[in-house]
């Protein structure tokens, strides 16, 4: 008669397991150069041809340009991410990880950190060149443009270790990518005020992160101090990445059935 092998105990949460996951995923991202070129080079581009696009409106550009310094990051982030961890759990090395001392905890918040890692880069990257080559015009600190970017990043490497988990396949993984990020990317005020939204499509606004980092860039760009605004924006991105995070964790698998 067999038997099943009963299901590993769950680890605790380990600075050293966490360090290593992260050094280890890093170190894959250093020799994946098209990978690196998708984090670090597009959204510069991006943000340049947005520039130019815009070049006989400069108020334009500053009006939408704050806005997309939050938005690349955190497409960009859920895109490689969503891939990233799927490829880990379909090549099998997802499982021999866990069947190590190796808690899920462990793995999404390596993943979180290497990620963030590359996210820093990425968003000093395009905030200092949209503030300080492309003359976006911002009344307020140019850092806080950065946190909010930063936030933003690591809200899309949360959404793509999430989702990562009900893909069987990469394609399936970027077919997240409409009813993830799309219904976000239309109603967080990008090409409209959501106050002047349908009152339905306003209120599902209201429960959307990218709402809330527009609405933070927003407050960056209007306002030369920090406003409890833009203090109640960050939370909710900043709380709405740890739940995901949480959640990935939870709904984390071994292998792709």
């Amino acid at each position: 008669m067999s038997t099943t092998a009963p299901a590993p105990a769950p680890q605790p949460l380990s600075p050293a397991r966490t360090l290593a996951t992260a050094a280890r995923v890093l170190s894959q991202l250093r020799h994946d150069p098209r990978t690196i070129a998708l984090l670090l080079i597009v959204p510069v581009l991006m943000i340049t041809l947005l520039r130019y696009v815009f070049d006989g409106s400069p108020q334009t550009f500053d009006s939408i340009g704050a806005s997309l310094l939050g938005i690349f990051p955190l497409i960009t982030m859920f895109l490689v991410t969503s891939i990233a961890t799927l490829r880990e759990r379909t090549s099998g090395t997802l499982e021999r990880l866990l069947a190590m001392p190796l808690g899920k905890g462990d793995l999404i918040a390596g993943y979180a950190l290497a990620f963030g890692a590359v996210a820093v880069v990425q968003s000093l990257l395009a905030t200092a060149l949209s503030v300080w080559v492309l003359g976006l015009d911002v009344i307020g600190s140019p850092w806080l443009l950065l946190l909010v970017a930063l936030l933003d990043a690591l809200l899309g490497t949360a959404l793509g270790l999430f989702v990562s988990a009900f893909a069987a396949s990469e394609f399936q993984a970027v077919q997240f990518m409409p009813a993830v990020i799309f219904p976000q990317l239309l109603l967080c005020g990008l090409f409209t005020p959501r106050d002047q939204m349908h009152p339905v499509l306003e209120a599902i606004s209201n429960v959307m992160p990218m709402s809330y980092a527009v609405d933070g860039m927003n407050q960056v760009l209007t306002h030369t101090d920090v406003t409890a605004d833009f203090l109640r924006d960050i939370v909710i991105v900043a709380g709405c990445a740890l739940l995901v995070l949480c959640l990935g964790a939870a709904t984390l698998r071994r292998r792709t059935t």
